[in-house]
């Protein structure tokens, strides 16, 4: 996306010109009541409503550069990540934003201590989130940065914006502020939430917010506010109108909660006597925009916001968000602030927030200072991305966001064994890649093209259970995907792939195999055993595609090795017998082999990993007698849900 042009901003600025305060009428005002009544419109289809053609837009939050990535990070991005690939399956255009947020009191701080311009520290950290979404295969559109010039042009846009279309009760004001700031936050508390406590180290009393634990300073200045208080209405209604705007719910209730007892005008803007690295107000050079107005906009800065359109009069492209991807811990700026300000310039309020939870290691909370924190771009070399990916995604389950997450490397390896390896992997090796010749998956897939061997239709077949839920896999994906639960869309496909390795274990297609090559006339016997090995490959086919959204290098790979197309990888193709050009005879998997860029005949999907050590978080090996051996959670069986506390 282009920036903002300055004269676009100048141009903007003269809209003072024309919509100074003192032209607005007070809202009991008759003569504006109607165009009052049109702005202060309720109407949940206004609010968030959107065309259905436009394109799907997601975003991850953007990600402060005060220090290195951790899993948490790489979780918002991994299932934005795969909500957008999931689109991208069913055929729809989809784009997805993440990148930093580079302004604000705690980089300034975190600069000053290192003795560098904050500036460089913003590059020396940005860098480090870009490369973690290119490590985890992460297909974003768009990558930003608070500190690009396009983002600071769409900041004084929507800033100008706020100060003079707005009815005066509504617009932002200059007033005194004084209450309880969190630097660690970077916001203000109510005085209801803030508690005395001892500092550990020093002994020392300090105040701190009872929500986060960080500590929190008095503090007296002139700023900017934003009436909040005045939208209090607007936003109840709209949440009342649109109940599962948050997944999960829960979150929408703590949201309607605050809003109702706890809130408050909002302080948007900081003196650059205490504040300088930030977005300055346009008009008053003496204030610092507050770096979650500044923040907040990223979402609407990539989708053409202060460079193709200014309005929701005009064509806003891929806005609104169809969902943000956020953490737990700022719900309230996405789904207060957010929604108020947007409701302010009446811009569409994004479709859908998903909130997740966070990871615990050992039922505590990942810190530093206890050294549980999970490094993810270790995780991703001891694990390699599609497992990690996979793992972290299929805790995903819509009625539980809400808990909190367990990552331990014993069950990260269960996971992986028990689940990619046994199951998955298992299945592909026996099917796809049989130690000998002993049947083609192309001549089975030729055999159902031609007729020779009929579908299953008698209840009593072997194959019956694999056929039915061949059937039903596909659109209980899709029901599960399309409300968020990823776990149970894994779950679905991994029941698919259960009843596949059941299924070759019942019929044995080594023993058909081996009876046609002990009588090649046996017509049967062939037909019996390429019908079943159609199934089984369709099996494979089937939940390589569905399962290209969570782990797109290995279903590639799978996929590849199949001889599947790549124009029939679409959600469109995931029905039994949808494609019946793919398989390759094991000859020309032999003598494909040494160019693929997978080695077919010799390469596993899921090969063997070292064993662990979880004193070691994301990249650790447990030495047993001189060898690396496994430690590997058994009773996996016994756990059902997701990894949660």
């Amino acid at each position: 996306m282009r920036a903002a042009s300055l004269p676009a901003l100048r141009s903007l600025r003269c809209l003072r010109a024309s919509t100074r305060r003192s032209s607005w009428h007070h809202l009991r005002c008759p003569a504006r009541s109607e165009a009052v009544r049109h702005w202060y419109s309720s109407d949940s289809t206004s609010e968030s409503g959107s065309s259905n053609s436009k394109p799907y837009y997601v975003t991850t939050p953007i990600f402060y550069v005060n220090a290195a990535p951790h899993i948490g990070h790489l979780y918002s991005m991994v299932v934005a990540d795969v909500f957008k690939r999931w689109q991208q399956l069913k055929g729809v255009e989809a784009y997805l934003c993440t990148g930093t947020d580079e302004h604000g009191m705690k980089i300034q701080r975190a600069a000053e201590k290192a003795e560098v311009p904050a500036k460089q520290l913003c590059d020396e950290n940005s860098a480090k989130f870009r490369d973690l979404a290119q490590a985890a295969s992460i297909d974003n559109d768009f990558f930003i940065r608070t500190t690009d010039e396009d983002h600071k042009a769409a900041v004084g846009q929507f800033w100008l914006r706020l100060k003079h279309t707005v009815p005066e009760d509504f617009g932002i004001y200059k007033g005194k502020h004084q209450g309880w700031y969190c630097v660690s936050d970077e916001c203000f508390y109510p005085e209801d939430v803030v508690q005395a406590s001892i500092e550990p180290q020093t002994g020392k009393k300090i105040m701190i917010s009872s929500e986060t634990q960080n500590q929190v300073e008095w503090m007296e200045e002139e700023t900017w506010f934003f009436p909040l208080t005045k939208y209090k209405q607007r936003l109840l209604d709209f949440y009342d109108a649109n109940p599962d705007w948050i997944t999960p719910r829960s979150r929408l209730h703590e949201v309607r909660n605050w809003v109702e007892n706890n809130l408050e005008d909002l302080s948007v803007t900081r003196p650059v006597s205490r504040l300088t690295w930030g977005i300055r107000d346009p008009e008053d050079h003496t204030q610092t925009i507050y770096v979650w107005v500044d923040a907040l906009i990223n979402y609407m800065t990539k989708a053409g916001y202060g460079s193709k359109w200014h309005t929701s009069k005009e064509d806003t492209g891929i806005w609104p968000a169809d969902m943000h991807v956020v953490g737990k811990d700022i719900i309230r700026f996405h789904a207060i602030y957010w929604p108020a300000l947007l409701m302010a310039l009446d811009m569409p309020l994004p479709k859908k927030i998903l909130c997740h939870p966070h990871w615990t290691m050992s039922g505590r909370k990942m810190s530093k200072s206890i050294g549980n924190v999970v490094d993810p771009i270790l995780a991703i070399e001891r694990w390699g991305i599609d497992p990690l990916r996979y793992f972290l995604v299929r805790n995903g389950r819509s009625g539980t966001y809400a808990k909190d997450m367990e990552y331990s490397n014993q069950l990260m390896e269960a996971v992986y064994a028990k689940e990619l390896q046994a199951n998955i992997g298992n299945l592909f090796q026996r099917i796809a890649r049989p130690k000998k010749a002993k049947w083609s998956t192309y001549e089975a897939c030729r055999a159902y093209r031609d007729g020779k061997f009929e579908l299953v239709t008698a209840s009593e077949d072997d194959l019956a259970p694999l056929h039915k839920a061949l059937s039903t896999t596909p659109p209980a994906v899709q029901t599960a995907m399309d409300e968020l639960n990823t776990a149970e869309a894994i779950d679905v496909i991994f029941t698919l792939l259960k009843e596949a390795n059941r299924a070759v274990a019942l019929i044995k297609p080594w023993e058909l195999a081996n009876t046609c090559a002990t009588d090649p006339s046996n017509e049967s016997a062939r037909a019996e055993l390429n019908r079943a090995i159609f199934y089984f490959t369709e099996s494979i086919r089937i939940a390589g595609i569905l399962l290209q959204p969570i782990m797109p290098g290995k279903m590639d790979q799978l996929l590849e090795s199949l001889g599947v197309a790549k124009d029939r990888r679409a959600f469109q193709h995931a029905v039994l017998g949808a494609d019946d050009s793919y398989g390759l005879d094991q000859a020309t998997l032999v003598e494909r082999g040494a160019t693929r860029k997978h080695p077919v005949p010799t390469e596993t999907l899921f090969p063997p990993k070292a064993g662990i050590d979880d004193d070691q978080p994301g990249f650790s090996r447990k030495k047993s007698q001189g060898n690396l051996m496994y430690n590997t959670v058994k009773n996996l069986d016994a756990w059902e849900g997701p990894l949660e506390k």
